[in-house]
């Protein structure tokens, strides 16, 4: 297994949420051997729980004092309103780990995660830091970093059923479209979205669905945490900005999986999405294993200027631009160029596939390499 960056809580009980496939469970038994651990997926576990999830207080030992683990604890949200007695009633004795892999059943039911009783933090892909000597740039270009596609034999192949596996379990089992097929449609025409600005008209009518239902699909889409939608950076903005988020896959190796290749399209269009996927999930999971807090936008003036990513918080002001090239054209600092006009303070960086790191006026030009695997350090 690899080595997480994560670090856990010692004395509070927390959330952890991802997507199926990121290494949850392997990362709560690794370091809570310990534990207590009820996995809703269990049909027998899940079935004893829903229909009275007051039980739960006779699963845990009377004087226990440790860690209990809920595994996929959204199948069950009226376990939170136990699971906060507990804690309250132990006086700290007993703290809780509760995985969960989308966030839908919580939301719609208004459950308020426990009012501060719990941490929540969140697990991603790997990251290059964590691979260290297994990373491959061109290898997590062409199927992403989840885990797995590290050690199967046959990455491609594992893609295509986790695709499947999700359609299945988290779709079509927790009832969440009636329309099975037009939701597989809507996940290719979703793809060709990768990112771009999101024109949801135009999704609709590829996947010839209505307006309103592929609205409510790129919701599941992000309550499943599939996927993000990333808002436009207008924080005192000195020209006029476009309205529309950007949208991505969460994992580089899920959105080449969904992608599929026609005749007519090119390969440094779909390359070039999957440059970016790898930054942008590189830099949501620093982001969130070191607890940087930072929030995360891209910029585009009406007129066409666009940076791909830009980080805001305490810490500073940080703007991305990915170029697939292995060689940078004077144009290609145009954009971060415009940007560093309007925010003289920001650090701005080109990440591109070539092999020499330098600078060009306030630009610091690195390759996506020494890029990923030096984010801890570039974003402290």
């Amino acid at each position: 297994m690899f080595s997480r960056l994560l670090t856990p809580p010692e004395h509070k009980s927390f959330f952890l949420f991802g997507p199926r496939g990121t290494g949850k469970t392997s990362w709560v038994r690794s370091h809570f051997p310990e534990a207590i651990y009820l996995d809703l997926l269990e049909s027998e576990r899940y079935t004893e729980l829903l229909g009275a999830p007051q039980r739960l207080e006779n699963l845990i030992p009377e004087n226990f004092r440790g860690w209990v683990v809920i595994d996929e604890v959204q199948k069950i949200p009226e376990l939170l309103d136990e699971v906060q007695r507990q804690i309250e009633n132990s006086r700290g004795r007993i703290k809780f780990i509760l995985t969960g892999s989308s966030a839908r059943k919580l939301k719609r039911k208004g459950v308020n995660l426990l009012a501060g009783r719990a941490l929540t933090l969140a697990m991603h892909p790997l990251t290059a830091k964590e691979l260290g000597s297994s990373f491959q740039l061109r290898h997590s270009l062409q199927f992403g970093q989840l885990p797995s596609v590290y050690v199967e034999k046959d990455p491609k192949a594992y893609l295509h059923s986790y695709v499947r596996t999700y359609l299945r379990e988290e779709v079509l089992q927790e009832g969440l479209t009636r329309n099975l097929a037009a939701f597989t449609r809507f996940l290719e025409a979703a793809s060709f979205s990768q990112g771009s600005l999101l024109n949801i008209a135009a999704v609709a009518r590829d996947c010839h669905v209505e307006r309103k239902v592929v609205e409510n699909y790129f919701q599941i889409l992000e309550d499943l945490l599939l996927a993000i939608r990333v808002p436009v950076f207008t924080k005192r903005a000195k020209r006029r900005l476009v309205g529309h988020p950007k949208f991505y896959f969460f994992d580089t190796g899920v959105f080449r999986s969904l992608r599929i290749r026609g005749p007519l399209d090119s390969s440094e269009e779909i390359d070039g999405a999957a440059c970016e996927t790898l930054l942008l999930q590189e830099l949501r999971a620093t982001n969130d294993n070191a607890g940087l807090d930072y929030q995360l936008y891209y910029f585009r003036t009406a007129d066409g200027i666009e940076v791909d990513f830009v980080l805001y918080g305490e810490r500073g002001l940080h703007a991305f631009e990915v170029k697939r090239a292995s060689r940078l054209r004077s144009q290609d600092f145009h954009p971060l160029n415009a940007f560093l006009a309007d925010y003289p303070m920001a650090k701005a960086w080109i990440v591109y596939t070539g092999t020499r790191k330098y600078r060009e006026g306030q630009i610091q030009v690195l390759p996506m390499d020494v890029c990923l695997s030096s984010l801890p350090e570039l974003l402290a």
